[in-house]
Formats: structure tokens, sequence, C-alpha cells
């Protein structure tokens, strides 16, 4: 069992894009689920389903670009168990300068950064991909 789930997600989608996998799968959770739910809608990732039952499996379809060239060229995981990042409205980093997304736990539940700017909501920034 891991200690971080959400790094152990990064890091599997990091290595399945590496080596040029069309999917990959890894154990499901709520929050897992609803972050894949942002990648989707940023358009780094094309589809992904969560089985219903005791051990729920996440399953990623990735997505490439025509030249097989990955749509997600590097992830990084902001608040770690032992260090928690909280930003707020204000502070929600602009990745690449509007080129990547951040991905932020609010109030209003998990968001991108656009959206947590638009809605006036700060919170714990999870990751940032790009």
């Amino acid at each position: 069992m891991t200690s971080d789930p959400i790094s152990d997600m990064l890091a599997r989608i990091r290595n399945a894009l590496k080596a040029g996998l069309p999917s990959v799968e890894l154990p499901g959770s709520r929050i897992k689920g609803e972050i894949l739910r942002v990648m989707k809608e940023e358009g780094y990732i094309t589809n992904f389903t969560m089985t219903s039952g005791v051990p729920r499996v996440l399953s990623i379809e990735l997505k490439y670009n025509d030249d097989a060239e990955p749509a997600i060229r590097g992830m990084r995981r902001e608040s770690k168990p032992g260090l928690r990042k909280f930003c707020g409205v204000q502070d929600i980093p602009n990745v690449l300068g509007g080129m990547g997304a951040a991905v932020l736990s609010t109030s209003g539940g998990i968001l991108s950064g656009k959206e947590a700017r638009k809605r006036k909501l700060g919170g714990e920034l999870i990751c940032t991909i790009w």
C-alpha cells in the first residue's frame, strides 16, 4: 500500500506515457476520479471509467497527438502528505503562462485553476499538469 495514492496515480500515468501505452489501470477512489475528470475537461486524457465493486479499478485512456507525442508533457504533485500547499484565489498558479493546468481541492469540489478563479475559490493545490 502506498502512503500517497495521488502521487502513485500520477507516476503510473507518467510511466504509461513514456512506454507509449494506450491505457493504464490503477486502484480507484472518488478523489482520483475527480482529478481525472478535471484532466479530461482540460484535454489531457481521452476518457476514464471506474468499475463499481469492492476493489474499484480506474481505467484511463491516454491521449496522444497526431505524431504519437503524449498530450501530457509533465505532471507535478504539489501538495504532499508531509507538506500541504494551500493557496487563495489570487495565489492560484498560472502554469506555463496558461498553457498548463492546476488542480485544486476547494470547498466547491475538485476544480481546475481556471474554474477556481472564476468561482473565486481557493484551496489545496493538488497538482499541476502541462
